[in-house]
């Protein structure tokens, strides 16, 4: 099974300009057109789409945290702050994916993958863990599309160019994650992200949406590593148990 084109090239039925340079990897640099911070109609989108699948997606949620719960026990949410649009923090939600540690702990396993129970792999890998950031997105304080929510000690690794990416709110999901997810390191995904930022639109928001689905349901979750990457190498600990 082929996945359909992804939004990248110009040509017939394209969706975003044709970019201007290519990063190794995949990432693009497009410094010629301007940022934008949305675009008309974008919360309504947001809202719109949450409205048609709040139900299944609750029902869905209430089924991974009752099994996570009998499995692993709590908590069943992962709370944890996050950096959103125009720096703003907020505190973003997941269903929980990994075992709890010491309060005291601040050994650079506490990010470990081995720490992930094995309800949270699954969770993981079909992205239901994602769900509870549905909540998010009714707040006003994500996006359905957007730049993933980041944390704050990566936002002070930015170079100014790389702040761009915080003038959209952040997403579910974003053109980085149709475009190779864990495959990228993060410099290549704030490429990604700095491209969405300029090019977003009612019509770029609806192929990313349908590409997700399809990247979720052809290779599974969005697991992240942050081997030698000079921007998430360094873990940082978590605000609650993860």
């Amino acid at each position: 099974m082929t996945a359909p084109p992804m939004p990248g090239r110009r040509r017939a039925g394209s969706v975003i300009p044709k970019e201007r340079s290519a990063l190794p990897g995949g990432g693009v640099a497009d410094n010629q057109a301007p940022p934008r911070s949305s675009y008309r109609g974008k919360r309504m989108l947001d809202l719109v789409v949450v409205g048609l699948i709040i139900v299944p997606a609750a029902l869905l949620c209430a089924i991974a945290a009752l099994a996570h719960l009998l499995a692993h026990g709590r908590p069943v949410l992962f709370r944890q702050q996050r950096v959103g649009r125009d720096s703003h923090p907020f505190v973003m939600l997941k269903l929980r994916t990994m075992r709890n540690v010491p309060c005291d702990s601040q050994r650079p396993g506490d990010a470990d993958p081995a720490r992930v129970t094995a309800v949270g792999r699954v969770l993981r890998r079909t992205s239901l863990d994602e769900l509870p950031q549905l909540v998010n997105v009714l707040r006003g304080e994500m996006s359905l599309v957007g730049p993933r929510p980041t944390l704050s000690y990566q936002v002070r690794r930015y170079t100014g160019r790389q702040r761009q990416r915080l003038l959209a709110a952040p997403g579910l999901t974003g053109l980085a994650q149709v475009h190779g997810r864990q495959r990228l390191s993060w410099p290549e995904r704030i490429e990604w992200d700095l491209r969405y930022v300029r090019h977003q639109s009612f019509w770029l928001d609806l192929a990313i949406l349908f590409l997700t689905v399809w990247t979720v349901l052809a290779r599974g979750g969005a697991t992240v590593a942050h081997s030698n990457d000079p921007i998430a190498g360094t873990p940082e600990r978590m605000l609650s148990g993860a």
